[in-house]
């Protein structure tokens, strides 16, 4: 990735990272920092070249071209260096080639900045490898939810795993392990509930199961049961946001700890039962591999104060239910 100077003209070669970008996305990615207004008036004023030639906005980049960039003066916050400094340590990496890579995310950490984050796992990566050429993220977890996430290390496998992740599923198995309050009853459940996304008063993004919402569809295996509550494994047949979470608030069986659809009255008694976070958690995900198509199966097992909570209900509480998954 190309770093602008602030004093002299930027030559850019495009290498096969970049190539299918259009050029007003590779400008505002690299130039973090410049109004959008201004990225655009030099592309117009011809001040962006291509092979030395004017080129639009809509330009799509191709290996090799040589971009010619003005100087630019990028603004750094300072407030995201300090936030790097939040996460010190390593992230665990379950898996790694020269394609992909595959983060061990734990709770509370964000996939990216934004919404008031000003740092997550995808910048954390970027500060931890600087040499890195390419790091983005092939789909996303709640800042609450921990588990397996993917990171494409190059724009082609990238490219791969969108496709595969768009399409409904198709390719993908990814299976989470939640513990809701309730009895669940059902062994095996397919839920389809559409699913509307809205702000509040507040500015706070929501979602709610609505006729008029997009199309959700989530399988829910009955792993453990105890008196008031039920451990399911959650199979995603599509990737709407907070579907897993939803659905289970809708259905009446709340996620335990979840702090924007789940029973609030249960959730500050939890910290003295030693849990202070959401009970979801990406264990399994299942696919073919973005380069080779060799079937990748990789496994997260529940963090351990997950599986201490665990424990603890089970010596508290009649266990009349067990599956093993």
């Amino acid at each position: 990735m190309a770093k602008v100077s602030k004093n002299s003209v930027t030559q850019a070669i495009i290498t096969e990272d970049e190539q299918g970008q259009r050029l007003d996305n590779f400008l505002l990615k690299i130039c973090k920092g410049v109004p959008k207004s201004h990225v655009y008036r030099i592309v117009r004023s011809g001040e962006v070249r291509a092979n030395s030639k004017r080129i639009d906005v809509s330009y799509r980049l191709q290996i090799g071209d040589v971009l010619r960039i003005p100087p630019i003066r990028i603004a750094q916050r300072e407030e995201e260096i300090v936030a790097g400094a939040e996460i010190k340590a390593e992230l665990p990496i379950a898996y790694e080639d020269e394609a992909i890579l595959v983060v061990d995310k734990p709770s509370g950490i964000a996939v990216h900045g934004g919404s008031g984050v000003s740092f997550g796992v995808i910048e954390a990566l970027r500060r931890q490898r600087p040499r890195a050429n390419f790091l983005e993220l092939a789909h996303r977890l709640d800042r609450e939810t921990s588990g397996l996430l993917l990171i494409g290390k190059k724009r082609s496998a990238l490219v791969a795993l969108h496709d595969m992740f768009r399409g409904n599923g198709k390719g993908a198995d990814k299976r989470y392990l939640v513990l809701v309050k309730g009895r669940w009853m059902d062994p095996l459940r397919s839920v389809k509930l559409p699913l509307l996304k809205y702000l509040q008063e507040s500015g706070e993004r929501r979602v709610r199961v609505a006729d008029e919402g997009k199309a959700a569809h989530t399988v829910f295996r009955l792993v453990s049961r105890w008196e008031n509550y039920s451990l399911l494994e959650a199979e995603l047949k599509s990737g709407r946001t907070h579907q897993i979470r939803v659905h289970c608030a809708h259905l009446g069986y709340p996620i335990v700890g979840d702090e924007k659809y789940g029973d609030f009255a249960l959730n500050r008694s939890l910290p003295k039962e030693g849990l202070k976070r959401m009970f979801l958690h990406a264990w399994k995900i299942q696919f073919p591999h973005p380069v080779s198509g060799k079937i990748m199966v990789l496994e997260s097992p529940l963090p351990d104060v997950l599986d201490a909570f665990i424990h603890q209900l089970s010596a508290r509480q009649k266990q009349d239910y067990v599956q093993k998954f």
